[in-house]
């Protein structure tokens, strides 16, 4: 089995859904994802409006439809932020302050790091962790300790349209990684495709592997460059914001 996670193409936030060069991706996106659609077991996207819109490509070219899932929305855990001093997405944050905090690291201690304190992290966390493993149960896949146990394993695909933070997450959840690694040291461009694919080197049990992070190959094929949307500059411009930037 394999589950694709769908960052949106390029965001409009102000109007919570995508540009004119985001509706180019999505629209490279749909040709890609369509070109798997007999092996996709289901599609799910985020309730917000840049995902939808996304999805809605891919979906009207194969001529499915999606399910809706809450919990797939972004990341939603926020907490002070000291540079700011106002509440803030957990999964940015200036270097100088997550990298002074191993915990963070650490996947069965970052919650406990003296940066998330009176946050509502962990209920997020636990929201994302419930819910990826009520959609994977769905399927066939129960959790169990270190592995997963599945009885009928096969080759088909699971396709979820989402964001950066949560998407990362999930990826993170099911490889036994602190989500903070992901969220600070990694990005998934807009439109890209993130891929897990699940090892069954015993009958029945599995692990999932990442081959795939943030693909954008469909996007290289067609000409179209990347978008920046989700990266700060590459190199300081005194703009401190990862809005795109034309």
């Amino acid at each position: 089995m394999q589950l694709l996670l769908v960052r949106h193409a390029e965001p409009d936030y102000s109007v919570d859904s995508l540009t004119e060069k985001g509706r180019r991706e999505a629209e490279l996106l749909a040709g890609r994802i369509a070109a798997l659609d007999a092996e996709v077991e289901a599609y799910y996207v985020s309730p917000l409006g840049r995902a939808r819109a996304t999805a809605d490509y891919t979906l009207k070219k194969v001529g499915r439809t999606a399910e809706i899932l809450p919990w797939l929305q972004e990341f939603r855990g926020a907490v002070l932020d000291p540079d700011r001093g106002t509440l803030h997405c957990c999964w940015d944050w200036q270097p100088r302050r997550w990298q002074g905090q191993p915990e963070l690291r650490d996947p069965d201690r970052f919650l406990y790091a003296p940066i998330r304190r009176g946050s509502n992290v962990a209920e997020i966390w636990q929201e994302t962790r419930e819910g990826a493993d009520a959609l994977l149960a769905r399927h066939g896949f129960a959790h169990c300790g270190p592995v997963w146990r599945c009885e009928h394993n096969r080759a088909g695909k699971l396709v979820c349209f989402c964001h950066f933070g949560i998407a990362a997450a999930i990826v993170a959840h099911l490889t036994g990684l602190s989500p903070v690694v992901l969220w600070q040291t990694a990005c998934m461009l807009p439109s890209s495709v993130t891929t897990l694919v699940t090892e069954e080197r015993i009958p029945g049990e599995v692990i999932w592997r990442c081959t795939g992070f943030g693909d954008i190959s469909h996007l290289w094929a067609a000409g179209e460059a990347p978008s920046t949307a989700g990266m700060f500059a590459e190199v300081y411009d005194g703009i401190d914001t990862t809005e795109p930037r034309g």
